[in-house]
């Protein structure tokens, strides 16, 4: 068993009610040519220090993390990897909402109003932040925060994949920097409103799970991306007039609280490739908390074989407290556990 002797320093935030534990000090350097190469070694070598900070007893099954690594492509002013109960994901949006308010407050990022603008990368690319910023009293206070999305698209449209106890069910597959199975709830008999929480998840992972057995997927940049992350199971609205909840089950039958911001980006793409919306029309998409993303597709490009959008989300995020973490050598439990 790994040990750890030293203590680990974290910032609290939430976006939408779905947390965000941001790394503060602490953690080992993370070796690494790229940002890939990073997710790798903290994958196959610090994993203890991964359910330390996310497994009880000091977060809970659905807790998600943020450790800042050295960035390394052109653009970038900071690089992240993600944590969650299963592992590391590939993009994040909820955790770049708060990383954009969290950045420029804590001055890794100079503030300029009314805008400041930088680059986060994560492990599927640079994504673009947009922080609104308002001078009071003398130091900057952030606001809303935007990020434009790696390259999105639509990987599959009206598969059929028989699910256990479902048969034959039929989803689409968007990338939005992480890749998700995307239906309406209704469609395998769910209410996104009336239906108890864990008959959503129970079914959104076992379509999860016989999607990734069915098909395979790929990503035009790096294999390590060609992974189903999750499924969204939304409301069959489009987000047009009203919000479209959708909810989002991800990692090992994790439940998002926000909208999911790589989920918005799929959505969007898959409604572009439908001919659903246009470059530059809004879209509203609302989670289980009633927390509210907007998004657009900005721009249309090429990404390997993909026709691809590039996507903005917005949201909101906010200070929960901070926290400093340590373990006693003969605390067994206290190396993290999940009863869930």
């Amino acid at each position: 068993m790994d040990e750890f002797d030293g203590a680990i320093e974290t910032v609290e935030m939430h976006t939408g009610g779905e947390p965000v534990r941001i790394v503060t000090a602490g953690y080992p350097p993370i070796p690494g040519r790229t940002i890939l190469d990073k997710r790798r070694h903290a994958r196959e070598h610090l994993d203890h220090l991964r359910k330390l900070i996310i497994f009880e007893p000091r977060g809970h099954y659905d807790m998600y993390g943020v450790i800042p690594v050295a960035p390394d492509l052109p653009g970038a002013d900071m690089a992240v990897l993600f944590i969650h109960n299963e592992g590391y994901s590939t993009m994040c949006g909820h955790a770049t909402v708060a990383l954009g308010r969290y950045a420029v407050d804590h001055g890794i990022v100079a503030a300029v109003s009314p805008v400041t603008e930088f680059g986060l990368q994560c492990p599927c690319g640079l994504v673009r932040v947009r922080v609104e910023v308002d001078s009071a009293g003398g130091r900057p206070r952030t606001g809303a925060v935007s990020f434009e999305s790696v390259p999105s698209f639509a990987f599959a449209r009206d598969a059929v994949v028989d699910v256990a106890g479902l048969g034959a069910v039929r989803l689409d597959i968007g990338y939005g920097g992480a890749f998700y199975a995307v239906l309406p709830a209704s469609t395998v008999g769910l209410d996104l409103k009336a239906s108890r929480l864990a008959d959503i998840v129970e079914i959104a992972d076992r379509i999860t799970k016989a999607t990734a057995a069915a098909m395979p997927l790929e990503h035009p940049d790096d294999p390590d991306l060609a992974f189903l992350y999750g499924t969204i199971l939304t409301d069959g609205g489009d987000g047009s007039d009203v919000p479209s909840r959708n909810v989002c089950v991800f990692a090992e039958r994790e439940v998002d609280r926000s909208p999911t911001g790589s989920g918005v980006s799929a959505r969007i793409a898959l409604q572009v490739a439908r001919g659903e919306a246009r470059i530059g029309e809004a879209r509203r998409f609302e989670s289980i908390t009633g927390a509210v993303f907007t998004a657009r597709a900005v721009a249309a490009e090429r990404s390997g074989r993909f026709d691809c959008v590039r996507v903005e989300v917005g949201g909101r995020a906010y200070y929960s407290g901070a926290s400093r973490f340590t373990v006693e050598q003969d605390d067994a439990l206290g190396r993290g556990f999940l009863l869930r």
